[in-house]
């Protein structure tokens, strides 16, 4: 499910943002606004939710020595 502050990555492999992850910012209709940050600019993208996935965000766990 994909909600607004989500992280996502663009799956569709013929779309020019391929690979690249960004943050969801609304969804609607089906579709969902992506914003892309990359260091002297911002995107924001307008995507099928069927080319998008979740990235995991959570930090491993470091295990005890």
């Amino acid at each position: 499910m994909f909600l607004p502050g989500s992280a996502v990555r663009v799956k569709n492999i013929e779309d020019t943002y391929y690979g690249f992850q960004g943050l969801v910012q609304r969804v609607s209709d089906g579709k969902a606004a992506v914003l892309f940050e990359g260091g002297n600019w911002d995107k924001l993208i307008t995507f099928r939710l069927s080319e998008l996935e979740l990235v995991e965000t959570t930090a491993g766990k470091k295990k005890a020595k």
